[in-house]
């Protein structure tokens, strides 16, 4: 069954509460003929990583949300809690969600992962907006997963805003990328939902040689992936990097803020 703005996939796409910038890069990101419907992770605990957890602790309950819409993937815009969770719990958490859903699913880490991998990335580089306490839960796992974490440079800022993350600017972001020139890296990852990164990818798709991917990106991609079987290929995954399909609606968005 089709919809009829999605007549290639619907995405079901899960959102930490605060976060302003998965569907505007989900909007910005989805090819025509795949559309996404969205729906927000709820948390009253104190913090961060608190609030992490209890969204992950949430599920499969919180499927219910999209009811009976006919969804063909589930992607969860969250990475931070894949840190704490642990690769074993991770796993089995998507696998449940997979398994209660009956579509494929996906969080940003995984998806993150995945695309690593398929470009044969080894050595890679971090751009975090996360405070040092996630940092170190951050390199954990991307190590535990096979990447050898060789460069890490940090876009986080104190600020009285409404959340240090979600209130990051793309300058912030792109300040931090330019702090990896000169390292030798198979692949630059920043990391996290909340950053916006597209602007960042947009103007430096390499830095020192390597692609520079983030972790929505890679949700899109491999969502997309999932429905098209094609898209699951180093060459289409250097295609979205370059932007050919995202960057004029990326250029529209803008001109529309000037």
């Amino acid at each position: 069954m089709t919809v009829e703005y999605a007549p290639r996939g619907l995405i079901g796409v899960f959102t930490p509460q605060a976060n302003t910038t998965v569907e505007p890069e989900m909007a910005i990101l989805t090819p025509p003929g795949h559309a996404f419907v969205n729906a927000r992770m709820m948390s009253e605990r104190a913090t961060i990583s608190e609030r992490l957890l209890d969204y992950m602790d949430q599920f499969p309950g919180a499927l219910a949300q999209f009811a009976n819409a006919p969804v063909d993937v589930i992607a969860l815009a969250c990475t931070g809690a894949s840190y704490l969770l642990g690769t074993e719990r991770e796993d089995a958490l998507m696998a449940e969600i997979a398994a209660r859903s009956g579509v494929p699913a996906l969080n940003g880490a995984s998806a993150s992962v995945d695309a690593l991998r398929m470009l044969g990335a080894k050595r890679i580089g971090l751009v975090s907006p996360y405070n040092s306490a996630l940092d170190k839960e951050s390199a954990g796992y991307w190590t535990a997963r096979g990447f050898e974490v060789a460069a890490e440079a940090s876009a986080y800022r104190e600020s009285s805003a409404f959340h240090p993350i979600y209130s990051l600017s793309a300058a912030a972001a792109e300040a931090a990328l330019k702090q990896l020139e000169g390292e030798r890296l198979d692949a630059v990852l920043m990391l996290g939902t909340g950053m916006p990164t597209l602007e960042a990818i947009a103007r430096w798709p390499r830095v020192a040689g390597a692609p520079v991917l983030s972790c929505m990106l890679c949700i899109a991609w491999r969502a997309v992936a999932h429905l098209d079987p094609g898209q699951h290929d180093p060459d289409a995954l250097r295609a979205w990097i370059a932007g050919a399909h995202w960057r004029p609606t990326l250029e529209r968005f803008g001109a529309d803020r000037r």
